[in-house]
């Protein structure tokens, strides 16, 4: 029951940081709720990665709190609105 508690938690803490991140973000990011959260889960990984790094603890994996994951959901946002920034729009490959 614990394992199903800490998925929802972090659910809801990814779809908070998602939001926030594409509030901040500026430009459109035609993402869909779905997306909006992996993009905050993704993010909770990342920032804690990052915040593990800095803090010179090493390198480690796992999620981080609310703070951690709207940095790491506003890097992955970055990286992601740069890399895809030259591609055609309206067009499809």
């Amino acid at each position: 029951m614990e394992i199903l508690w800490n998925i929802i938690v972090l659910i809801v803490v990814g779809a908070i940081a998602g939001f926030i991140a594409r509030a901040v973000v500026p430009g459109k990011q035609s993402m869909s709720v779905g997306m909006t959260i992996v993009l905050g889960v993704i993010g909770s990984f990342v920032g804690n990665l990052l915040g593990s790094l800095l803090s010179g603890r090493g390198f480690e994996i796992g999620t981080a709190g609310i703070i951690g994951s709207i940095i790491g959901a506003i890097v992955v946002l970055l990286v992601y609105v740069f890399a895809t920034r030259g591609r055609a729009r309206g067009t499809r490959v």
